[in-house]
């Protein structure tokens, strides 16, 4: 069965690699974050290794299998701050820590995941992929505290600010302390915003 096939959280993917397929995995990421992923062909992940294509192909049945294995690595420490999220009964304060751990890990990757953040390749993977579609459900579920629509748009803001912010140009120069105390700032005061109606 392959990547794009099991029925597992994202994380449950990684844990049933084998130590070669972590070894493709690895190299495919760095290329992919080097290259983007049209750019990056499964002959120069093999080269990278020192592999035949033949033995990535024996790993990884299909480009796109690989694809959602790499990002699945991503996707662990979300997968780990929404299990913790869930087990905390305050919904404001489970919200919360969920919005730190967002910007924790979107600073720490913002070097590597510029590139395969915005891939359409990734986009449509993760968009026909039903873990990643479940894992996306529950991080609504935590940051739309109910179902009106401004608590909607406001979570759909907050969760979209906050991946892009981290590689946007206008914050390339500035060092990851900063940028996370000021990512943090902004996250908390936009999750806390009341909707006031137009008038008329």
């Amino acid at each position: 069965m392959s990547a794009t096939q099991l029925a597992v959280p994202p994380s449950v993917t990684v844990a049933a690699l084998t130590p070669t397929q972590q070894r493709v995995v690895a190299a495919a990421h760095d290329l992919f974050a080097e290259r983007g992923i049209s750019g990056t062909s499964l002959q120069m992940i093999a080269a990278s290794l020192g592999v035949t294509k033949a033995a990535v192909y024996h790993q990884f049945p299909s480009k796109d299998d690989l694809v959602i294995a790499v990002t699945a690595t991503e996707l662990v420490t979300l997968e780990v701050a929404l299990a913790a999220a869930d087990a905390e009964p305050d919904k404001e304060l489970a919200r919360d820590r969920l919005i730190q751990q967002m910007v924790d890990e979107a600073v720490r990757q913002r070097q590597r995941i510029t590139l395969m953040q915005h891939d359409p390749v990734v986009s449509r993977l993760l968009d026909e992929h039903e873990p990643f579609r479940q894992l996306m459900d529950r991080l609504y579920a935590i940051l739309a505290v109910d179902d009106s629509p401004d608590t909607k748009v406001q979570a759909a803001m907050l969760a979209t600010a906050i991946g892009a912010c981290s590689v946007h140009p206008l914050v390339a120069d500035l060092d990851d302390e900063v940028l996370h105390q000021q990512m943090l700032h902004y996250a908390r005061w936009l999750a806390r915003i009341p909707y006031v109606p137009p008038a008329g």
